[in-house]
């Protein structure tokens, strides 16, 4: 295995187990649950992150328990009414002790900017950047991790080509949007992306 894959995404995450985990998949003989984990922000905020897990490693987690964990952010396509949708959750690689000194959202990513940044001002009048990085990993996979930059590094990115190598550093974070559906009443829906703290390239 390319070790190099392994360093190009990497995810630490503790929090709270919110709702039982739910069975996923099976690849081969080995079975994958998902769960939220709910993580706190500096705010009185959470954010409400999905997770994938092996039934090697779920062991009796459960409702409100605690977890820490390391993994990687990964994303892929799934056919919705004939639409091709994004789905993103982190796969847990290890379970790890919790650590009240540790920086509960932690992600650093490198990969190439792979669809034009979109430079934007919010109604506050700050400045943001949207863009979608794609990070390879192995056996030829890539994942697709949009990423949201804010004041100077937004405008850093915003003049960045599709192709260019990058390197960040941030947070997962959920946001809650609403999603109208003709002759129906808006739906709750939950969005995630990077916030990028720092970046190079």
């Amino acid at each position: 295995m390319n070790t190099e894959y392994i360093n190009n995404n990497t995810v630490y995450l503790q929090g709270i187990v919110d709702g039982s985990p739910a069975f996923s998949h099976k690849v081969l003989d080995e079975e994958f649950y998902t769960f939220n984990l709910k993580v706190a922000r500096l705010s009185a905020e959470k954010d409400i992150i999905p997770v994938i897990i092996s039934s090697r490693l779920i062991q009796n987690l459960g409702e409100g328990d605690k977890v820490a964990l390391h993994g990687q952010f990964r994303s892929f396509n799934k056919l919705e009414n004939g639409k091709s949708k994004l789905i993103l959750s982190v796969f847990c690689k290890e379970l790890c002790g919790w650590d009240e000194e540790a920086n509960s959202n932690s992600i650093e990513l490198n990969g190439y900017i792979c669809k034009p940044p979109i430079f934007r001002n919010t109604p506050l009048s700050r400045e943001i950047c949207d863009l979608l990085i794609a990070v390879n990993r192995n056996y030829n996979k890539s994942d697709y991790i949009p990423c949201i930059a804010w004041g100077r590094n937004a405008q850093f990115v915003s003049k960045l080509q599709v192709g260019t190598k990058i390197k960040l550093i941030g947070r997962i974070q959920s946001r809650e949007y609403k999603k109208q559906v003709e002759g129906q009443e808006p739906v709750s829906k939950l969005a995630y992306e990077v916030s990028v703290s720092n970046l190079s390239i």
